[in-house]
């Protein structure tokens, strides 16, 4: 194992056994480097790869503090990587949001209060046929982060957002190009609505995989292999 990586494991070791919890400033780098028994240079690349992944905060002039470990702060570092990919992974990424986000669906439907369900309406009420794509696209990472979000699982709900995030470009550009993509949108997400007012959980998974496979099945057609045209900026 390279100097640095261990110097990360036991970085890691202390947080994972309660020795520095989230918060907590870390020793100072001699003092930390000795009680490890590690160079300070072999400590001080710990600290930088551990700053990159979201769980050091370095505060120059103040000192070096654990992050709040929370889990959308940690999957941040997940999400970089997906932002590199190219167009042919992303039905991939389709394929991975069919996976997580139907399961998060129907979660959430057993969980989702009367005030939650009135919200998820009230979005749909923002939005008609006559609204604009990117206003649509907006409406859509809404209304499936509340969904999501609603199925209380932290971990879950940020692996879902990493992936649907690196999707907006094709969502776009699918309502900008298939016929009557927002009528069809706004109706899937009202059928989810009712299926999770419902409590329906097996409803509401299919509606969700329904849904998500449409997009899918839409960048099927483009078979990975040509890149997807950038569509209008935006002029707000």
């Amino acid at each position: 194992m390279a100097v640095t990586d261990e110097a990360i494991v036991r970085i890691q070791e202390m947080i994972r056994n309660g020795e520095l919890a989230p918060g907590d400033r870390l020793p100072p780098e001699k003092i930390l480097s000795e009680r490890l028994g590690l160079s300070r240079s072999s400590m001080r690349e710990a600290v930088k790869a551990l700053e990159v992944i979201r769980v050091l905060d370095v505060r120059r002039g103040d000192g070096t503090y654990v992050t709040s470990l929370e889990p959308r702060l940690l999957l941040e570092s997940m999400s970089f990587a997906l932002d590199l990919q190219s167009n042919s992974a992303l039905l991939e990424l389709f394929a991975v949001r069919r996976i997580l986000e139907p399961a998060a669906t129907a979660m959430a439907a057993t969980r989702l209060t009367p005030d939650e369900v009135d919200d998820l309406r009230r979005r749909l009420s923002e939005v008609d046929s006559n609204s604009s794509v990117e206003g649509l696209v907006d409406h859509d990472l809404e209304f499936h982060a509340a969904i999501v979000n609603a199925a209380g699982n932290s971990y879950l709900s940020g692996l879902v957002e990493a992936v649907s995030s690196n999707t907006v470009r094709a969502r776009l550009w699918r309502g900008l190009t298939q016929e009557n993509a927002v009528s069809r949108t706004l109706a899937e997400h009202r059928a989810m609505v009712e299926a999770l007012a419902a409590g329906d959980a097996k409803l509401a998974e299919a509606l969700s995989i329904a849904h998500i496979a449409g997009v899918e099945e839409w960048l099927h057609r483009w078979n990975g292999e040509q890149p997807l045209p950038q569509p209008p900026q935006r002029l707000d």
